[in-house]
């Protein structure tokens, strides 16, 4: 039963990246077209976690990187 539950994580983790994917760069295209300048990210949001785990993942080598058209579909 732990292997059926592994395999089903796994597979809503692959359903779930892409719309992941899509709401963040929907959010950064709506703060950037807000804001309409440079912004910065405070410790305390949410997205400033995320980016400083990729660029730890980065310096290690471990990130892995998909192309558009995994990504987005089109």
């Amino acid at each position: 039963m732990q292997n059926n539950s592994t395999l089903n994580i796994e597979k809503l983790a692959d359903a779930l990246e892409p719309l992941i994917r899509k709401i963040i760069r929907e959010e950064l295209e709506r703060i950037i077209r807000k804001e309409q300048k440079t912004f910065y990210l405070n410790p305390d949001m949410p997205l400033h976690d995320d980016l400083s785990e990729i660029h730890k993942r980065k310096i290690k080598g471990e990130n892995k990187f998909y192309s558009h058209e995994e990504v987005w579909g089109e």
